[in-house]
């Protein structure tokens, strides 16, 4: 049976657009990641820090769904494993300290599987993915 919609006949709005966003609890994967040498060896720099204050959260946010949507998201990505650089922005760190840097380790932390393009929800979970990273980065010297 179909769902009545809320949104009148000729709506430039669904019910989707005004559905509240998904909340994914982290707390597992960041416990594996921590046990990571490799991912736990990353954090934010007092530059990085410096450029999310300038920017602004949403912004970076922004930034990690455009890079998840270049980076991670195609089928076919030219040259995965090396589309990630190591520095040169904050999502750029957390991308790899949360797996989330290229579809091989996107597999291997979130059993997500290459050669097919991201759906728009596991676009969404790799964002929330990388700024709940950020928000703990920023977070962790405060504490």
């Amino acid at each position: 049976m179909k769902k009545p919609s809320v949104t009148a006949p000729g709506s430039l709005f669904s019910e989707e657009d005004f559905a509240a966003p998904t909340v994914y609890d982290h707390s597992q994967l960041f416990e594996k990641l921590a046990r990571s040498e490799f991912r736990s060896r990353f954090h934010l720099s007092e530059k990085d820090r410096s450029y999310i204050r300038e920017k602004g959260m949403e912004t970076i946010k922004r930034h990690a769904a455009d890079f998840v949507a270049k980076r991670l998201a195609p089928a076919f990505i030219p040259n995965d494993g090396k589309q990630t650089p190591m520095r040169g922005h904050p999502v750029f760190l957390a991308q790899h300290a949360t797996g989330c840097c290229c579809r091989g380790c996107f597999y291997k932390w979130h059993h997500i599987p290459p050669g097919r393009a991201l759906t728009t929800d596991e676009k969404e979970y790799a964002v929330s993915v990388l700024m709940a990273w950020i928000h703990r980065e920023i977070n962790r010297n405060q504490q």
